[in-house]
């Protein structure tokens, strides 16, 4: 089976965030299982690829405007799999890849029709023709609508919800810039409030829809997790699924990972007291191996739940944790944080960047990974913890719920526990599963246990790879009615 996955970041080329590892790790998985697989990108600022050449122009009409651009094509890095880059200086040579200074971009709409289009016109071309396009999240949701309105024919869709919260949404002026036929801009297609909504469209147009996890699948139908389009979502509830993203081993695993001063494994995990105490120095907070660390790798923002970790943190702080963070995102939080920092300097350590090196070393250097997300897709992180014995305290929604088992007495006995878990999206209920942690980690033999359990738990791609494969299949034979 031949497979397009287009994807607005993917690892190691260009990231932001969890996107960017599921686009680098799946392609890969689905190589393994025999699946003939491109990727393709905007060509950003610094991309570079190797056998990297231009394979040919593009030009596109944007409101009437022709703009040019041209698709190189090279291999991944890591992979060495196909993949073609849409290069339009104008649009892509940036410093960030979707806004800058936490704006986005005014000409987002131009940027990522641009792309979209110019990939419709690739494939148009002929040298290569996949059966499939897979689509991710609202940069690539126009693609389904231009491959249904316009062609080529006999090509299936799939597009993924990674976060139904980001939708693409701009004034309805801007429609012109897609070039689609007023016929498209209606309540069951781009058509949202008076605006467009280019997810919205992708969600209508698409042959097979797919999100991150069983539990979102479920929770993105409801007014409480729809974001305006739990509607859509129901009438589409047949050809919607959800399936847990996957680890990239070769990337997230303690026993090889090359940013770790020491590596270490479930059967000998002395390699993680290095990895604690190499995090603690370089933070600058004191070197005790007893006292529990708790970690945080995360985008500043209400939905990972910081306002509940904002509300309990002098309590946790008083029992005696040290606690790291590692992102960036809203002022208000970057304020916060250095705040803190500021008055508990040996307690707290806040990194307010992007550092995938130092996002490793969390992993590994924490005790505990806190993620109260309000919502959460999939996760990642919590999938990253389990691997490297950084026991995961987060809340029951999303991916949450369906990779982590509460710690009770009834699962420690029957083996499956392996973080700790609460429900109502509750300060308090935060703060005692943080306090449950806390104890357990007191008690070294059960600690241990928890620990080995999700180190040798498997959320590797291969399983949901193989999902995927079936939900292509359903994709060619077209959506439920």
């Amino acid at each position: 089976m031949r497979v397009l996955f287009c994807s607005s970041e993917i690892a190691p080329l260009a990231k932001t965030g969890g996107l960017a590892d599921v686009a680098g790790a799946l392609p890969k998985a689905l190589a393994r299982r025999g699946v003939e697989v491109r990727l393709a990108m905007p060509a950003y600022r610094g991309v570079r690829l190797p056998e990297a050449h231009p394979a040919g122009r593009v030009s596109v009409s944007l409101g009437g405007e022709r703009v040019e651009g041209t698709i190189v094509e090279g291999r991944m890095p890591d992979s060495g799999l196909p993949v073609w880059l849409v290069e339009q200086p104008g649009f892509f040579d940036r410093a960030g890849l979707y806004g800058e200074g936490g704006a986005d971009y005014p000409d987002n709409l131009a940027r990522f029709t641009f792309f979209c289009r110019a990939v419709q016109q690739w494939v148009d071309r002929g040298g290569w023709v996949p059966e499939v396009v897979h689509c991710n999240d609202w940069q690539t949701a126009l693609l389904p609508v231009l491959l249904k309105t316009e062609g080529p024919g006999g090509v299936a869709t799939v597009l993924t919800i990674h976060n139904l919260a980001y939708q693409g949404v701009f004034p309805a002026d801007q429609f012109r810039l897609t070039g689609l036929p007023a016929s498209v801009f209606t309540i069951r297609g781009l058509e949202f409030w008076g605006k467009v909504n280019l997810l919205k469209g992708g969600l209508y147009a698409a042959d097979i829809l797919s999100t991150v996890s069983e539990t979102y699948a479920r929770e993105i139908q409801t007014e409480e997790f729809g974001a305006g389009l739990d509607g859509v979502l129901r009438d589409r509830a047949g050809d919607l699924v959800g399936i847990l993203n996957g680890v990239d081993y070769g990337v997230w695993d303690p026993s090889i990972d090359p940013f770790l001063p020491a590596r270490y494994s479930a059967d000998d995990l002395s390699g993680k007291a290095v990895c604690k105490r190499a995090l603690q120095e370089e933070l600058g907070l004191p070197g005790d191996p007893d006292r529990p660390l708790i970690g945080m790798v995360t985008r500043l923002a209400d939905q990972k739940g910081l306002d509940l970790v904002a509300e309990i943190m002098e309590e946790l702080l008083d029992a005696g944790i040290q606690f790291v963070l590692l992102g960036t995102g809203e002022p208000r939080y970057h304020r916060f944080f250095e705040e803190l920092q500021a008055r508990r300097r040996r307690q707290v350590a806040a990194a307010l960047r992007f550092d995938e090196r130092l996002a490793h070393l969390i992993e590994a250097g924490a005790d505990i990974f806190l993620m109260p997300s309000r919502y959460e897709p999939s996760g990642l992180n919590q999938l990253y913890s389990l691997r490297y014995g950084t026991v995961p305290v987060v809340r029951r929604t999303g991916g949450l719920a369906d990779s982590i088992v509460d710690t009770t007495l009834q699962t420690l006995l029957a083996g499956t526990a392996n973080g700790f878990v609460f429900e109502p999206y509750d300060a308090g209920a935060l703060e005692q599963a943080v306090r449950r942690a806390l104890a357990a980690f007191q008690d070294r033999p059960t600690w241990r246990r928890l620990q080995q359990h999700g180190m040798r738990a498997d959320f590797s791609w291969d399983r949901s790879a193989a999902r995927y494969l079936e939900l292509y299949a359903r994709a060619r034979r077209g959506p439920a009615g």
